[in-house]
């Protein structure tokens, strides 16, 4: 297996949720419990936090973490970009760890590293099937359809694919929003510039299909629960009781 470093992109403005990295669940700040998470995984060799804010690095810092001080960006992909040139050591893949899921699966990592024990790909993410109509009409999850071969064809906010005779068995799936990378490709993507597919659905995944890349999806039965709220941290803390986390 390559060697493999993961990135969590943080930063503190949030039209929803100002300062949401740094919010307390459980008396301890969001950023520390996803962190922790994904260094729990033993594939991954080190793990770094990718931010713009002071506060936030000066938290990561202070929790014993690696951060990086990066420059603003308009997505995750461009900010792990910048962080790698920050890095020293060698590493071939990069995976992309949203900041605002503290209690992501290690189960689920592991599914997106899988991806790369196929030689031939470059970039992956995650899909899991959906069956709630109010999941698979909410525009604030992202679906996706894929190829026969594993491929991503198209993201959307809208419903896809548009069962228009109503067939029955029609399988529905959300996208889980981390990613991995190889190093070349990351570099790559960061420099490609922003399609009208991806501003308009406001999916920065939608760059690299536009551009003529493919995006390997491997589909996992596990789901997290992110935090896109301020009430969502009662949710999440209601969660960790349940299954008996430690804090």
């Amino acid at each position: 297996m390559c060697n493999i470093i993961a990135i969590i992109p943080a930063r503190y403005q949030s039209s929803r949720f100002p300062g949401k990295p740094l919010a307390l669940i459980n008396e301890k700040p969001m950023i520390q419990w996803v962190y922790e998470r994904v260094s729990s995984v033993d594939k991954i060799k080190s793990v770094y936090v990718a931010t713009d804010d002071q506060r936030i690095y000066d938290e990561v810092i202070n929790f014993g973490g690696n951060a990086i001080i990066t420059g603003e960006h308009n997505c995750g992909s461009n900010r792990l970009a910048e962080a790698i040139n920050k890095i020293d050591g060698d590493f071939d893949i990069v995976l992309n760890i949203q900041g605002d899921e503290p209690m992501i699966k290690v189960e689920m990592i592991l599914d997106l590293i899988s991806a790369f024990e196929d030689e031939n790909v470059y970039m992956a993410t995650l899909k899991k099937e959906i069956k709630e109509d109010i999941e698979i009409n909410n525009p604030n999850i992202a679906k996706l359809i894929t190829d026969k071969n594993g491929y991503a064809i198209y993201f959307s906010r809208s419903t896809i694919p548009f069962n228009r005779d109503k067939i029955d068995n029609i399988k529905y799936y959300k996208h889980i929003g981390v990613y991995g990378y190889t190093k070349e490709f990351l570099k790559k993507f960061a420099n490609l510039p922003q399609t009208s597919l991806e501003i308009t659905e406001q999916l920065e995944q939608l760059r690299a299909i536009e551009s003529g890349y493919k995006i390997k999806v491997i589909e996992t039965k596990y789901q997290s629960i992110g935090v896109d709220l301020p009430e969502h941290i009662k949710i999440v803390e209601k969660e960790m009781k349940k299954e008996g986390v430690r804090y």
